[in-house]
């Protein structure tokens, strides 16, 4: 049987005695053979319910635009110094261009 709250909520009634209890208006946490009872009291949940199974998060790292996994791999595991003179180089090399750029104006 299903019965409506005044709030609009749809309660399923199994039996005459949940019934009779509902329309007294008796809290079902207060009834001591009611799954509602149980829940606030913490009774028989182990059994009830199986461990939930968590999953852990698994890091994958992907190839970018421009640069594959190989090459990214490789950087990674550069050290300090070799990526210090990298960036020397570099700068070096705009800053070269910025002077050829200049002698030749």
């Amino acid at each position: 049987m299903m019965a409506i709250r005044k709030d609009g909520s749809a309660v399923q009634l199994f039996g005459s005695k949940e019934r009779c209890m509902f329309n007294q208006r008796k809290k079902p946490a207060k009834l001591t053979w009611t799954q509602a009872w149980r829940r606030l009291n913490k009774k028989a949940t182990d059994q009830m319910r199986a461990k939930k199974r968590t999953r852990r998060a698994v890091k994958i790292q992907r190839a970018i635009v421009g640069m594959n996994l190989d090459e990214i791999k490789k950087k990674k595991n550069q050290t300090k110094e070799i990526r210090d003179a990298a960036r020397k180089l570099a700068l070096k090399e705009i800053k070269d261009r910025k002077k050829k750029g200049r002698n030749g104006k």
